[in-house]
């Protein structure tokens, strides 16, 4: 089965990327294929390349990012979301003309015809947080 999964929730007020990133990795040892995770609302919070967790923490998005690599997995966030909150890749900041750029490279910032296209040809779209 081709999974979508779209995480809503900011990295430390929501639960939601640590639940997704523990489906996902359940779903692929069950022999599914993560399609890829979409990040959404508060969700783009996980994508910045700034967050310092404490010593004994790893940050969730970052914990996405390593996930990603290992299993070729696609890492999407919503622009209007990123752009809303801050975040920017370094295209965006450039067009912007904004002096730095902070998201990580493991994300793409993309519309939601990226979330519709992963609806399209997924077998299934789970949400996580609201």
């Amino acid at each position: 089965m081709k999974i979508s999964v779209i995480i809503h929730g900011s990295p430390y007020s929501s639960q939601s990327a640590i639940s997704a990133l523990a489906f996902s990795n359940a779903a692929i040892k069950s022999g599914h294929k993560i399609y890829q995770a979409f990040f959404y609302h508060d969700g783009v919070f996980n994508s910045t390349a700034l967050s310092i967790p404490a010593q004994d923490e790893k940050f969730p998005g970052q914990l996405w990012a390593e996930f990603a690599n290992r299993e070729n997995i696609k890492l999407v966030s919503c622009i209007s979301s990123a752009s809303r909150r801050g975040l920017q890749n370094k295209a965006e900041a450039q067009r912007h003309e904004l002096k730095s750029d902070n998201i990580n490279t493991a994300y793409e910032i993309a519309g939601l015809g990226e979330l519709v296209t992963a609806s399209l040809v997924c077998d299934r779209t789970i949400t996580f947080g609201a």
